[in-house]
C-alpha cells in the first residue's frame, strides 16, 4: 500500500518535471519534516538544485540520499553528472560506474549515464545506456536524439539518421535533431531538407537556440547545393539573435594572447615531469586539427583521447585564480610561480585515471595552444603540434561553425569581422611561439600541405614524435575510434580537396573580414580578386 510520503513524492516528482520548481521544493521539505530520513526526498531537492547550478550543492544532497539509501542509482547517476558539470571527469566515472553496477532500469537513470560518459569522451561506453534508454521510454524525443549523436560519434551514420528521425517523428520541432541529419548528409537539388528547415527556422525564430540551429542547417544545405551566397545570408539570420545576448569582449582575447606569449619564460625555468610523452594537436578549430589526430591515432603507438580539458583544469586548480574563467590571462600569469613538475603530474594522472590509455596519446583540444609553452615546459617530452590554415579560409570556416554557445572562448565566430581580428590575434601569438619554443618539440603543420602531400607530412610528424612511419596513418578514413567533434563525417572519408579555397567563393560576402586580415597582414592585397 502506498504511503502518504510516497504520494507526496510522487507528486513532487511531477513538480520538478513540469519546472514547478517552488511547489516541488515545499512537498520535499514538507515529507522531510516528517521523515528526515527520506532518500527519495533528497534526490529530487539535488535534482532541483543541480536545475539551478549549483552543483556543489547537489551533490551534498546526492550522497545525503546516498547515505539513506545506498543503492540509489538513480541518485548516483545524477551525482555523475554535476561532478562533470563541474569537470570532475574523475568522481563523474566512478560515481557513474558505481550506478552502472546497479543495473538501473528507469530511462531518465539510463539516459544520464549516457550522458555523463559522452561528456567524459567515452562515447562508445555512452552507447549502450542511450540505446537502453530509448528502449524504456520510446517515447521521449530527447533520449533518441542523445542516441543518434553518440551513433554519430562513433561513425554509424546510417544508425545516427535513423535515431534522428524516429526524435523528430515525436518532435517535428526538435531542431537538434533535423540540423544533425543536415549535417551528415549531403544535401542536393533533388533531395533536401530546405523546405523543412526553413518552416522550423518560422515557427522557432524567436528563440535564439533554435535560430541558430536551423540557420547553420539551411546555410549548410545551400553550400551543398551551391548557393554560396543563399548561405551567408543564412549564416547572418542564424547568429542575429545569439549575438545579440552574448558578451563578446575583444579585450578578453587581446588579454590571452598577451598573457599567453608571456608564458614562454617559463621554459627551462623549472624541471617538469618527464616520465609522460604526450603528444598535444592544437590551433583555431576547423583548421584540421581533427584530420591530423585521425592520421596520427591510426600509428599503432599512438591512441587519441580526443578533446581533453585536464591540462587548463591542472592550472586552474594550481594556480588558484579566483577568476570564473578556467583560461583567462591572470591565470597564465600565475605560471611564473607553479611547480610545473607538480603540473605535469597533475595532468598525467587525471588522465590516466579516466582513460583507458596505455602508452601515447593525443590531447586534441584546440585551446591548448594558449598553453603551448606552459605544456613544454610542464612535460618536456612533450610534443605540440599546431594546425594553420589559410587565414580567409580558417576565419570563415569558424564563421560557418555552430560552436556551443555555453562554451564562451569562441564567441568571436558570430561575426566575420571580430573571426578575422581573433585570427590577426591568434597568429601573432603562433608565430611567437614557433620562433621561441624548441623546434624539436614544437611543429606547425599547414593543413593545405597535408592535404597536397599526405605522405611527406605524416612522414614529416611521425618524425616529429619519434615514431617509425606506418601506412595505416595514410588510411586514416578507416579509423574506427570516436569522433565528436564537427568534422565526425568528413574524417570518416578519403582525404578531399573541396575545402580548400573555400573562401573565394564566398568572396563577395568577406569584404570587410578580408580587409581586417590585409591590413594586419595576414593576407596581401594581390590574393583578392575582388
Amino acid at each position: 500500500m502506498m504511503t502518504f510520503g510516497n504520494t507526496q513524492l510522487q507528486e513532487a516528482a511531477a513538480r520538478l518535471g513540469a519546472r514547478d520548481y517552488k511547489s516541488a521544493h515545499a512537498i520535499c521539505m514538507d515529507v522531510l519534516s516528517k521523515d528526515p530520513a527520506s532518500a527519495q526526498a533528497y534526490y529530487l531537492l539535488g535534482i532541483l538544485t543541480a536545475d539551478h547550478a549549483n552543483h556543489a550543492k547537489a551533490i551534498e544532497l546526492f550522497e545525503r540520499a546516498l547515505h539513506f539509501n545506498p543503492d540509489h542509482a538513480a541518485a548516483l547517476a545524477q551525482m555523475a553528472r554535476s561532478h562533470i558539470a563541474r569537470l570532475n571527469r574523475e568522481a563523474a566515472l566512478q560515481v557513474a560506474r558505481a550506478a552502472a553496477v546497479l543495473k538501473p532500469k528507469d530511462a531518465l537513470t539510463l539516459d544520464t549515464l549516457g550522458v555523463v560518459f559522452s561528456r567524459a569522451g567515452l562515447h562508445a561506453e555512452a552507447l549502450p545506456f542511450y540505446a537502453a534508454a530509448t528502449k524504456a521510454a520510446p517515447d521521449i524525443a530527447d533520449y533518441h536524439y542523445n542516441h543518434g549523436a553518440a551513433l554519430q560519434f562513433l561513425g554509424d551514420m546510417d544508425a545516427a539518421r535513423a535515431a534522428f528521425e524516429r526524435c523528430l517523428a515525436i518532435d517535428p520541432l526538435e531542431t537538434r535533431a533535423l540540423s544533425s541529419i543536415v549535417q551528415i548528409t549531403r544535401q542536393t537539388a533533388e533531395q533536401n531538407r530546405i523546405a523543412e528547415l526553413e518552416a522550423a527556422f518560422t515557427a522557432t525564430k524567436d528563440d535564439a537556440d533554435h535560430a541558430l540551429r536551423t540557420g547553420h542547417a539551411l546555410a549548410k544545405a545551400h553550400e551543398d547545393i551551391g548557393n554560396p551566397a543563399d548561405a551567408l545570408a543564412w549564416l547572418a539570420r542564424a547568429k542575429v539573435k545569439k549575438r545579440q545576448l552574448i558578451r563578446h569582449d575583444p579585450a578578453f582575447d587581446t588579454a590571452l594572447f598577451e598573457a599567453a606569449q608571456s608564458t614562454i619564460d617559463a621554459l627551462g625555468s623549472k624541471p617538469g615531469y618527464e616520465d609522460a610523452a604526450p603528444i598535444f594537436i592544437v590551433g583555431m578549430p576547423r583548421t584540421g586539427t581533427t584530420l591530423v589526430d585521425r592520421i596520427l591515432s591510426s600509428h599503432s603507438a599512438i591512441t587519441s583521447a580526443g578533446e581533453l580539458t585536464d591540462f587548463g583544469l591542472c592550472l586552474k586548480r594550481q594556480s588558484g585564480t579566483r577568476s570564473n574563467y578556467v583560461l583567462d590571462s591572470q591565470t597564465l600569469a600565475a605560471t611564473a610561480k607553479l611547480d610545473l613538475s607538480e603540473l605535469g603530474k597533475a595532468y598525467m594522472d587525471r588522465v590516466r585515471a579516466t582513460q583507458n590509455i596505455a602508452g601515447r596519446f593525443i590531447d586534441k583540444m584546440p585551446l591548448n595552444a594558449f598553453y603551448s609553452a606552459v605544456i613544454l615546459a610542464a612535460l618536456p617530452n612533450a610534443r605540440v603540434i599546431c594546425l594553420r590554415r589559410h587565414p580567409a579560409d580558417t576565419v570563415l570556416s569558424n564563421y560557418r561553425q555552430m560552436f556551443a554557445t555555453s562554451f564562451s572562448y569562441y564567441n568571436y565566430a558570430f561575426s566575420l569581422e571580430d573571426a578575422a581580428r581573433y585570427y590577426v590575434g591568434f597568429d601573432r601569438m603562433m608565430k611567437t611561439f614557433a620562433g621561441a619554443l624548441p623546434a624539436s618539440r614544437f611543429s606547425e603543420v599547414h593543413y593545405e600541405h597535408v592535404v597536397a602531400d599526405i605522405e611527406t607530412e605524416t612522414r614529416r610528424l611521425l618524425d616529429f614524435c619519434g615514431l617509425p612511419f606506418e601506412a595505416a596513418c595514410l588510411a586514416f578514413h578507416e579509423n574506427a575510434a570516436p569522433v565528436a567533434t564537427a568534422s565526425s563525417a568528413q574524417v570518416r572519408q578519403p582525404l578531399y580537396t573541396g575545402s580548400l579555397a573555400r573562401w573565394k567563393r564566398y568572396e563577395a560576402g568577406l569584404a570587410d573580414a578580408l580587409d581586417i586580415l590585409v591590413e594586419a597582414g595576414c593576407m596581401t592585397l594581390g590574393e583578392r580578386s575582388l
